[in-house]
Formats: C-alpha cells, sequence, structure tokens
C-alpha cells in the first residue's frame, strides 16, 4: 500500500535507513549517502512537515519510502531540461530508498509510479530526479520506466554530500 507517511511511522523510516547504511557496509555501496549526514529522521521530519513524504507499505510494515514535492536543487538550474517546463509544472523525487530485505520485489518501481501519478494529479508536465552514475540498480529502474538521462555533472546529495559523477533524469508526462 503506498500512502503519505504519518509521524508514528517515523521510526520505521529511521530504521530502514539504518538497514540500508549496514546493507552497504556489508555489501557495498550504490549511493554515496553517508550515515549521520543523509538521509537522517530529520530529513524524514521535514518531508513529513511538507506533506511530501510517503511510503510503500507490505504486510504491516514500510518497505520503502520517497520524498516527492516541487522542490527542484539549486544545481536542477545549470540542466537543459528537454521538457523546458516551469517550475510550478515539476515534480521531483528527491529520495527513495527501499527496506534492503524488500530489494527486488518492485517497491521502488511502485514508488516511482506514485510520483508519476502524483505529478499528473498536480497537472504536472514532468518528474525530474537525479542519482549517482554508480547507482546501478537506479538508474536501470528509471530507464525502464522512461526516464532519460539529460545530463551528468556535480550534485550535492542531500545538500551536503559533494558527488561529481551525477546524472540527472527526466520523464516528460501525456496530459
Amino acid at each position: 500500500m503506498l500512502r503519505h507517511a504519518l509521524e508514528t511511522d517515523l521510526d520505521q523510516i529511521e530504521e530502514g535507513y539504518r538497514k540500508h547504511f549496514a546493507h552497504e557496509k556489508k555489501y557495498g555501496a550504490f549511493t554515496v549517502f553517508r550515515e549521520g549526514i543523509y538521509p537522517t529522521r530529520k530529513d524524514a521530519e521535514q518531508a513529513l512537515a511538507t506533506n511530501s513524504l510517503y511510503l510503500c507499505e507490505t504486510r504491516g510494515k514500510i518497505s520503502g519510502s520517497m520524498i516527492l514535492n516541487k522542490n527542484q536543487p539549486a544545481e536542477y538550474a545549470r540542466v537543459a531540461w528537454p521538457s523546458r517546463a516551469p517550475a510550478e509544472k515539476v515534480m521531483v523525487i528527491h529520495l527513495i530508498l527501499v527496506h534492503p530485505d524488500m530489494a527486488g520485489r518492485g517497491i521502488g518501481s511502485s514508488l516511482v509510479q506514485h510520483a508519476l501519478e502524483t505529478a499528473k494529479q498536480h497537472s504536472c508536465e514532468a518528474v525530474r530526479l537525479d542519482t549517482g552514475a554508480q547507482n546501478i540498480p537506479a538508474c536501470s529502474l528509471y530507464a525502464k520506466l522512461g526516464f532519460q538521462v539529460v545530463e551528468s555533472g556535480v550534485m550535492s546529495v542531500g545538500g551536503m554530500i559533494p558527488h561529481d559523477r551525477h546524472l540527472f533524469f527526466e520523464k516528460k508526462l501525456d496530459l
């Protein structure tokens, strides 16, 4: 089930972040996230406060989460977006995190599909997101769902983690 997060979900979302970091320490990292820096409970709390925190619930447990809103990071201003959609017509996926125990079960795909539907409901013309080039699972998912790589460049992930092999994706929406 996909839904907006509630304050009572924050402990489970934070636990999902911790499990993500533990998984990457044990098996290797696809992300450039840093424990204690991004993502943190504070990021989830801020997203919850603006009603932009969503989650996927499977058998009563949170299996994935996503931050979705119209706030474009400063780096997006340098990208030559194909849609040329005005800011108010763009939805942005900031963070998708699937619980490591639930990987490969379509949770990420469901979250992205929900973002696309939400964007259409808000009359958006495009959905944008970014990820590191090393994040092969995410890059594959976004390509499979019709997103196109627009540019590669520098990004400050979570506003705090510099990364120079970042990919910027966009999907134009049919309204």
